[in-house]
């Protein structure tokens, strides 16, 4: 049996608005094998979490998947109904939402939300679903859980919700877990907490791990393989030893000179000059080519993914980067 878990190849997502098609997600591919780390990084609105909702068929209206095929175990997503999908989210697949307060209900305590998400796809007593829920928040380091179990989303501080939705995603043993930018609420010393329970849950149970960021020092140190993505494509991917300490895209390069700490004592900080274009405004050929010090005339064309640099290493983009590490 094969070890790739998730397989997504040619994912469109559209959404159709007054002044023009947005393609949130364009001509996306890549796979995640089972145990792996997969980081999907980029700015603001590049469309990491338009890729993990898609897979999840998340996408409200005027919002659709338009095509590509989405395989998890061999199985298209796309083409189960919502029954189906409603058996697999929460259970053989887990989502973290970057805003806790999506997963959360206001008006129920913890007890009874972290019970019924376990109850909704096994069938055990109530105390041992209580139990395990206790279990839960002890690992995302919450303190006292007999207590907070019996508190409402309101009697928590924005981490600890984060932190209890984290606890909620991990209860049923994913065989998958898509995380947004989790620990964006987190302060440093509970972050590195939660990465490392999540790498040990990779490593205990063999569940693979899309982690989506803007922060590429937590990628660096958490994800076995890394997908850059810009204005809805993945633009470069590959091994992250690779991808970050040899970049070969123009936006991956200017993605690493932006990090504070590679900048020298009193040395201004560098950055990508522009912004990322709406969606709807994009420019022909290559979308970062307006901002790009390398772009020409051969750019006005969509440059096709094609294998280069490392191993497992690909990149969409016609002036290549020399090899010259970070």
């Amino acid at each position: 049996m094969t070890d790739v878990l998730l397989s997504v190849a040619g994912l469109n997502t559209h959404f159709l608005t007054r002044v023009g098609v947005a393609k949130a997600v364009d001509d996306v591919s890549f796979s995640v094998r089972r145990g792996e780390v997969v980081g999907l990084v980029g700015e603001s609105g590049s469309g990491k979490s338009m890729t993990a909702y898609s897979i999840l068929g998340l996408v409200d209206p005027p919002g659709r998947v338009v095509g590509g095929q989405i395989l998890f175990e061999g199985r298209d997503l796309a083409a189960l109904s919502a029954e189906e999908m409603r058996q697999l989210r929460g259970n053989r697949i887990a989502m973290i939402f970057q805003d806790p307060m999506v997963t959360l209900n206001p008006v129920l305590r913890i007890d009874t939300q972290m019970v019924e998400a376990i109850l909704a796809h096994e069938t055990v007593s109530r105390a041992a679903a209580l139990e395990r829920a206790r279990e839960a928040l002890g690992k995302v380091g919450i303190p006292s859980p007999d207590e907070r179990l019996r508190a409402y989303p309101h009697q928590f501080s924005g981490g600890m919700r984060q932190r209890v939705a984290i606890a909620i995603a991990l209860l049923n043993r994913p065989d998958l877990v898509i995380a947004d930018e989790p620990t964006t609420a987190l302060d440093a010393t509970i972050q590195g907490q939660i990465l490392y329970e999540m790498q040990k849950l990779t490593r205990e149970s063999n569940a693979a791990l899309i982690w989506i960021t803007h922060d590429l020092s937590v990628i660096s140190g958490l994800a076995d393989r890394v997908c850059v993505m810009y204005a809805g494509r993945i633009v470069e991917q590959g091994a992250t030893i690779d991808v970050l300490n040899v970049p070969r895209h123009p936006y991956t390069r200017g993605l690493l000179d932006s990090i504070p700490g590679n900048a020298a004592p009193g040395e201004r900080l560098k950055q990508i000059q522009g912004m990322m274009p709406p969606l709807t405004e994009l420019p022909s050929g290559c979308a970062f080519r307006p901002r790009c010090p390398y772009a020409s005339g051969e750019c006005e064309e969509i440059p096709e993914t094609r294998p280069y640099g490392a191993v497992g290493q690909s990149i969409r983009c016609f002036h290549p980067l020399p090899a010259t590490t970070s």
